[in-house]
């Protein structure tokens, strides 16, 4: 049982808050140890549990999900934020990466493809629903892609595959190079850059325009 998923849903709508519940139930590896129905309830839920994995709603009230993942991130930096959402939009795409969240999915998203982002992102690895991943990195880039960048081609091409939810395995595999350079790579970025988690660098690589 060492290897279930510990998670936490918070959700303002009641019928939300159950269908999640019910298409997570069905899954051995996952279980849901609490939910939340505002930002302020999942915070104190989440340091009370310390989950593995929190789906966060990003409007909810008396705390929305953007403040209540900054204090999670705080309290528990282990725990692995996946925002929910009905808004396919940059701006809260960006501010969710900002404040520590490792991956962002519509409400929509198939119990599948939810499944699989828990387990991507307890993994260690980022996770982007592939509407929100258009959204991304299809718009213009900010001003920021026209400061100089102090990584090399390389860092370049492994933190452009990081970003897109890519874990080190499998960038040394796309890439042809071993999984220990990989690693001596984002190190290397993360000191150039002066980031420290693999939500910065997707955000820093989004808004330098590493993406495309």
């Amino acid at each position: 049982m060492g290897d279930v998923i510990k998670v936490v849903i918070a959700d303002d709508h009641q019928v939300v808050l159950d269908g999640f519940m019910a298409r997570l139930q069905m899954e051995p590896e996952i279980e849901v140890i609490g939910t939340a129905s505002n930002g302020l309830e999942a915070v104190e839920v989440a340091k009370r549990l310390m989950p593995d994995v929190v789906l966060m709603d990003v409007s909810m009230p008396i705390m929305n999900g953007i403040e209540a993942t900054s204090l999670i991130r705080e309290e528990n930096p282990e725990a692995k934020v996946l925002m929910l959402t009905m808004h396919d939009n940059r701006e809260y795409i960006m501010k969710v990466m900002q404040v520590g969240a490792v991956g962002y999915m519509l409400k929509e998203i198939s119990a599948e493809k939810m499944v699989q982002a828990i387990k991507t992102v307890n993994q260690g690895s980022t996770y982007f629903c592939e509407s929100v991943t258009q959204t991304l990195f299809s718009q213009e880039v900010t001003p920021a892609a026209k400061q100089p960048n102090p990584l090399s081609r390389r860092e370049e091409a492994v933190l452009k595959l990081v970003a897109q939810g890519h874990s080190s395995k499998k960038v040394a595999a796309l890439l042809d190079i071993s999984y220990r350079t990989v690693e001596t790579h984002r190190q290397n970025i993360k000191h150039k850059l002066d980031l420290h988690s693999t939500a910065e660098l997707a955000t820093y690589a989004v808004e330098h325009g590493l993406v495309n």
